[in-house]
């Protein structure tokens, strides 16, 4: 009866697996819309100084001691007021800074694709053409993709995916 036991250890049992198999596939074809993306900047104007007097003259106005102005704003573009700077006490130190940032006019109407704007940050992309653009997947999973014209794309993917539990 010995003899019997290591000839059953011998013998395979039935083993259950579930095995899966998936495939999928797409493809994306894609022409770009036309676009224009703009960035107005704004007018801005900076004084500092020490050791100096500020005398501003508004238009048809009288003089203002110690006075710097202001910017003077129509269709967003903005114009520097008229400053008049002397030093305070002659042979002493000074400073004086003035600086401006000419703003953007406001625009009146959108810009067309292409044509250059009053921005003085502007991108602008035509539109893209579909040309010969295509793409196809066959059960086999063969992919095959046409490039269009200018400002499309053409994406194919296959995946096959085997899964053993």
């Amino acid at each position: 009866m010995w003899k019997l036991i290591p000839l059953f250890l011998l013998v395979s049992l039935p083993v259950k697996a579930d095995i899966t198999h998936k495939l999928s596939s797409s493809v994306q074809l894609t022409t770009n819309a036309a676009a224009t993306q703009v960035e107005r900047i704004g007018t801005s104007y900076a004084v500092s100084g020490s050791g100096v007097d500020t005398t501003y003259t508004p238009t048809g106005g009288s003089a203002v001691s110690d006075g710097l102005g202001s910017l003077t704003i129509s269709s967003g573009v903005g114009a520097v007021p008229s400053l008049e700077v002397t030093q305070k006490t002659a042979g002493n130190s000074f400073s004086f800074t003035q600086s401006f940032t000419q703003g953007d006019a406001v625009a009146t109407s959108a810009p067309s694709v292409g044509a250059v704007g009053n921005f003085s940050s502007q991108t602008s992309t035509a539109a893209g053409s579909a040309g010969d653009l295509a793409g196809t997947i066959t059960t086999s999973g063969a992919v095959t993709l046409t490039g269009g014209g200018a400002g499309s794309s053409a994406i194919g993917q296959f995946v096959s995916e085997i899964s053993v539990k």
